[in-house]
């Protein structure tokens, strides 16, 4: 999303999203989708915002429309409007059907993630229109427990350090959640006082603590040692992979401006959206980009 203006861009995406919600209720609310397949099936959003996955198979649309979401281990969120009160939703889906009740969510779906084991849903959204430039917007970012069923609500409550030292500034900005496989720890980034900071987080502590700058919308890789991120650079974001135990940061091969919070297809190679299309290339910053898919978008590997 580019510089939109705050309250037109809202009142855009919502007169949008009504239309949307006209064409598609019976399929986002009908709990009908087949599951995902198992793994290396590639799930995705077709370009008409249907979940669809791809495998040896051939393709399957899977009978639901989102305007965000992911999957893993079979659980899928699904970031929709819903009509009556006009606003948004997260529908937690599990084996083609509704495993809990719909939450409604304050502002517009940026984001969607599932942790490996399919048990933690996450999602941002705007509460008013504008790029990701700290102190131009307003985000939420929540996390749920499918096993539980409980609501972490804003990182934005969460204690936060940044160089050692409680960081109590109130302008504090989250997006972009991406889970480690001990359904504990977590990457976000945070925006506050012109800067953007990676930060590592501790659900059951509520505390995130910042791990270096620069870096939005992490995805961590399968053997979470590194983190496939957009980097501001100018006017537009391009790809980059951070070692996190060393903070070395590769720009990635794709030279173009990518709006994206990039999937790991496997240890060696990054995904993303970028013109209605999904494309991939290496970690390392060797190569070159390779279509993987048309007319789709909101890539997530099946492990």
């Amino acid at each position: 999303m580019k510089r939109l203006a705050g309250g037109v861009a809202i009142g855009v995406v919502l007169v949008a999203c009504a239309a949307y919600v006209a064409r598609t209720s019976e399929a986002a609310g009908g709990g009908s989708a087949a599951a995902a397949s198992g793994p290396g099936t590639l799930v995705f959003l077709d370009d008409r915002g249907e979940l669809s996955r791809v495998d040896r198979g051939g393709v399957a649309r899977l009978g639901v429309r989102c305007l965000r979401s992911y999957t893993a281990r079979g659980t899928t969120v699904c970031l929709r409007p819903v009509a009556i009160p006009a606003g948004f939703e997260a529908a937690i889906l599990r084996g083609g059907k509704e495993a809990a009740e719909p939450i409604r969510i304050d502002g517009t779906p940026s984001r969607a993630r599932v942790s490996p084991s399919g048990r933690l849903a996450a999602w941002t959204v705007f509460r008013s229109g504008d790029s990701y430039d700290p102190g131009a917007f307003a985000t939420t970012t929540g996390v749920y427990d499918t096993r539980t069923g409980a609501l972490h609500g804003s990182l934005e409550d969460f204690a936060v350090t940044v160089d050692g030292r409680p960081y109590l500034r109130e302008d504090r900005n989250f997006w972009g959640v991406t889970f480690a496989g001990d359904d504990e720890t977590f990457y976000v980034t945070m925006g506050s006082a012109g800067k953007v900071r990676l930060m590592r987080g501790r659900l059951g502590a509520r505390s995130l603590s910042a791990v270096a700058e620069g870096v939005e919308c992490p995805s961590l890789s399968p053997d979470g040692t590194r983190v496939a991120y957009k980097k501001r650079s100018g006017e537009r974001w391009r790809l980059h992979v951070m070692d996190l135990a060393s903070l070395r940061q590769t720009p990635l091969a794709e030279p173009g401006d990518v709006d994206d919070q990039a999937e790991w297809l496997d240890d060696a190679t990054v995904a993303y959206g970028r013109d209605g299309a999904v494309f991939a290339v290496p970690a390392d910053g060797s190569g070159t980009p390779r279509l993987v898919r048309r007319g789709a978008g909101a890539p997530a590997m099946q492990r």
